[in-house]
This record gives structure tokens, sequence and C-alpha cells, in this order.
């Protein structure tokens, strides 16, 4: 078989929309995952995949504060800012309704809901990194809306 048929079952593996956020002083990064999974209930532990280059990866391998930012189906007008990258000296949340934790983690206001972790192991099986993060405290922002869910057409792209 090969690999594009291999990978047309792949895509249909449903998952939710997500803005990864880290701080940095003043410098606030982000970017669109796809990939995040709960993976423990005791301690209470997500999976998310992580691209090295992507924002924010150094200091989320580094152990700091991160946020999952769930996309909601009810307001997605911010995507716009992370769905193709952005320049180092632009800022993405420009323009974006958000605010920063007691922890240091980026919460989107207009999000479903937000999740705070911190990284306790990580995996490379790969060309993503899969970090195992606890979760330190979590915000449900917008109760009445629908988790955005992403069907890929294939595996072998976002």
């Amino acid at each position: 078989m090969d690999e594009r048929e291999k990978a047309q079952a792949v895509g249909h593996i449903p998952s939710g929309l997500f803005i990864v956020c880290t701080t940095e002083g003043e410098q606030k990064d982000g970017y669109l995952a796809s990939w995040v999974q709960q993976v423990s209930f005791s301690p209470m532990l997500i999976a998310v995949a992580c691209k090295e280059g992507r924002p924010g990866y150094d200091r989320i391998m580094a152990g700091e504060v991160f946020t999952v930012n769930v996309v909601g189906k009810h307001h997605m007008d911010y995507l716009k800012s992370f769905w193709s990258g952005y320049g180092p000296e632009d800022n993405p949340f420009s323009g974006i309704d958000h605010k920063v934790s007691e922890n240091g983690g980026v919460i989107i206001n207009e999000a479903k809901s937000c999740i705070e972790c911190k990284m306790v192991s990580k995996s490379s099986p790969g060309d993503h990194d899969i970090v195992f993060a606890e979760v330190i405290a979590s915000y449900e922002l917008n109760p009445a809306a629908d988790v955005k869910v992403h069907i890929r057409k294939s595996g072998l792209d976002y």
C-alpha cells in the first residue's frame, strides 16, 4: 500500500483545534495545534504534539507554563493570526481579546476554554515531539459554545 492510501483513513481521526501559547516577559507566542489529547486522570495529564521551531517550543521544553486554548465553533476569527505563522517582529495577539493568568499563561477570552499546564516528560517518536503535561489550572470561558472538530483530508498534512 502506498503512503497516500495508508494516510487516507488516518486523516479521518477527529481532533480539535487549539492555540498553544507561551509567554516570556512581555513576549507572547502561540501556534495552531490539532494534536492534543488527555492521557491520564491522576495526575491529570494531556499530550500535545509540538514540532521544533514552533513559537514557544523552547519555553515548553524548558518546563515553563503554557496554555492550550480550545477553539469553539462560536468564534474563530482569531485563528487567522496563527494559521500561517508570523514573523518574530509581529504580535499575533494584536486585536485578540486575551489576558495573562497569575501562572503566566495566555488565556484567549474568545476560546471555548483554556488549559494551563507544564511539561513533565516528552517523547520524540517522529517529526513532532509529544509533550506530556500536567494540568495546573483550567478555565471554562464560553460554556454554551461547541468545540470545533477538525477532520483532515489525509494523514499526510495538517
